[in-house]
């Protein structure tokens, strides 16, 4: 369990905000993946304090900047550096322990905390809430040209995840996904051309033809 850096005081695994002083904690970076500030206020801006956020350089194989607020101490990623810190941070995982996952979505799961759009730290432009992958339990807040902002938190978050097999879960549903299309659109066609009235079928005949050659050709 972390500690609070001030008072030493077990911190709860939902919050960055120690109970007993009231200090904020950096539970994602701290005493768990070392890094140098490259930058101290770049010209990125935090979507929750409205300042200047610090790039930081983490010690990882090869260099990876990324921009963390001094504050509340939530991170932004460009497009494809979360993965690469996961990778880096969590060995290879070979099973999917679905009890695991489901315990630690309940542990880290934030009650009562209201939904709020944010900004994307470079355009400015509101961005999407989304879920990382499948079965994470983590809402980031993604631009999809810019990059994802996670909240002090969920970066730990995602790495008991993928512990406990979270990203082999999301592979195999990915690859499971273009099999599966194929069969619904077969199934819509039937149900389409079941539910025309019958002096509509001989003029659409040529279409639905048409259609069903490229369904087949799909499976």
């Amino acid at each position: 369990m972390a500690r609070c850096k001030s008072c030493s005081a077990p911190l709860l695994a939902n919050t960055n905000r120690c109970y007993y002083c009231g200090v904020r904690n950096d539970v994602d970076l701290h005493a768990k993946h070392d890094f140098s500030v490259y930058k101290q206020a770049s010209d990125r801006i935090c979507p929750h304090c409205d300042q200047a956020l610090q790039t930081i350089q983490l010690q990882l194989d090869e260099a990876l900047f990324i921009e963390r607020c001094t504050d509340c101490f939530g991170l932004f990623f460009d497009l494809g550096e979360v993965e690469t810190l996961l990778n880096h941070a969590v060995n290879e995982v070979h099973a999917i322990n679905l009890a695991h996952l489901d315990n630690v979505n309940i542990d880290r799961y934030q009650k009562k905390q209201p939904v709020k759009y944010i900004k994307c730290p470079v355009c400015r432009e509101f961005m999407r809430r989304t879920n990382f992958a499948q079965k994470s339990g983590v809402i980031v807040d993604s631009c999809r040209a810019h990059g994802l902002w996670l909240d002090s938190g969920e970066v730990t978050h995602l790495m008991e995840w993928k512990k406990m097999g979270g990203q082999l879960l999301h592979e195999r549903e990915q690859r499971k996904k273009p099999r599966e299309r194929p069969v619904e659109l077969s199934r819509e066609l039937d149900l389409w051309q079941s539910s025309m009235p019958k002096q509509t079928i001989g003029l659409e005949s040529d279409l639905l033809d048409v259609l069903a050659y490229v369904v087949k050709k799909i499976l």
